[in-house]
């Protein structure tokens, strides 16, 4: 190979880069010299530090205390068919509001007890994926995102001191739920019209139902139910550990400004203050929709985008600086539930169900399935308060 031929290559191989990665070095050497032209240098490094280690310490092994007692509880319930039973329960009403079979309620509880990804494991079971039609199918991933950590949302909310508002979120998420289900539904059909009729699995391939379990007795089956259950807890906790520290951190940093004195130090949970100017600009549409009272909750919506536990780790630094009432954290709820880190997770969802060229379409059916929750939840608040 000659010398010349090399070196085109080599300029090919070199200038192949620059559509990525100049954009790239340009947005991250421009946020550090933001921040650190604010706080310094050296405060910055020593906040983003001391930040991720609180967060670490204070907030991700609270968090995954909650997942290891949620997680064992769960798997009590599937081992003990309370699962089964609630599946039954919901099955009525499963047609009428999601356009969905009754089986789906499965899913609901299963993302409920665990997180987003339940539901495209339960999918891959031919003995479930057999009741659907392709636009239903497709639209599981919709659907189950919007009830992902739910148990774990809700436990951590009523943590914090609240009770009633914790429902209403919960009301909320499941309006939104509805909302994103159908408006992704209309999508795929939209897109495939052909999908309204095609079953997932054809009549002559359904796998017929094998129910083979190892008889045990009582105390054994409670006993592995909770460690097996547990055991999973352990694994969402770690699972949330980068999301926690690399994007709560960020947005602390963007949120939060000097301390109490005024001034940069280098500790935790010092910033900018800039995400707070932003909305500020636009607080009259927060207030309006959200009901918020603090332009800083801007902070939760943005990073429920792409984690709820690092979402959730907000919410304790909200509440030392009485940011917190009632309906912030109904709105939260609500928010945090049906969007549950669906950035993070919808492209992994579709791409494991083999459609991934409808990611943007499922992107923005629960963008605004989402924000139709925090408005729902909102407005009962108002509401029931006004009311009791």
């Amino acid at each position: 190979m000659s010398e010349t031929s090399i070196s085109s290559n080599l300029w090919k191989r070199v200038t192949g880069y620059i559509p990525q990665g100049i954009p790239c070095l340009v947005i991250v050497i421009g946020l550090f010299w933001y921040i650190g032209h604010h706080m310094g240098v050296p405060n910055m490094l020593n906040t983003i530090m001391h930040t991720a280690h609180d967060l670490l310490i204070n907030t991700v092994l609270y968090l995954m205390g909650i997942c290891v007692v949620t997680g064992a509880l769960g798997r009590l319930f599937v081992e003990f068919g309370v699962v089964s039973l609630v599946e039954k329960i919901l099955r009525p009403l499963m047609g009428p509001l999601f356009h969905l079979p009754g089986v789906a309620s499965l899913g609901a509880v299963m993302t409920f007890l665990s997180d987003n990804p339940a539901i495209i494991s339960l999918s891959q079971d031919k003995r479930f994926s057999q009741y659907f039609k392709k636009f239903q199918y497709i639209s599981l991933t919709n659907f189950g995102t919007a009830f992902g950590m739910g148990l774990l949302v809700i436990v951590f909310m009523i943590g914090q001191g609240y009770f009633l508002a914790p429902v209403i979120g919960f009301f909320g998420a499941f309006c939104g739920c509805i909302i994103s289900t159908r408006i992704m539904q209309h999508f795929v059909i939209k897109a495939y019209p052909h999908f309204a009729h095609e079953n997932v699995i054809q009549d002559d391939d359904k796998a017929e139902q094998e129910d083979k379990k190892e008889v045990k007795s009582l105390p054994i089956r409670i006993l592995n139910s909770l460690l097996d259950g547990g055991k999973t807890g352990v694994d969402v906790g770690l699972a949330i550990i980068p999301g926690v520290l690399i994007i709560s951190t960020l947005v602390m940093i963007l949120t939060f400004g000097p301390n109490a004195q005024g001034v940069y130090t280098g500790g935790a949970y010092e910033g900018i203050e800039l995400l707070p100017k932003l909305a500020n600009k636009i607080n009259f549409v927060f207030e309006w929709l959200f009901g918020f009272g603090d332009p800083h909750l801007v902070a939760f919506p943005i990073t429920a985008l792409g984690a709820v536990g690092a979402a959730l780790s907000l919410v304790p630094s909200f509440t030392s600086e009485g940011w917190i009432d009632g309906n912030a954290i109904a709105v939260f709820t609500a928010i945090g539930m049906c969007w549950s880190g669906y950035l993070s997770t919808h492209t992994a969802m579709l791409d494991s169900l083999g459609y991934r060229e409808l990611t943007p379409k499922a992107i923005l059916a629960h963008t605004i399935g989402g924000l139709c929750a925090a408005m729902i939840a909102h407005a009962v608040y108002v509401v029931v308060t006004l009311v009791m």
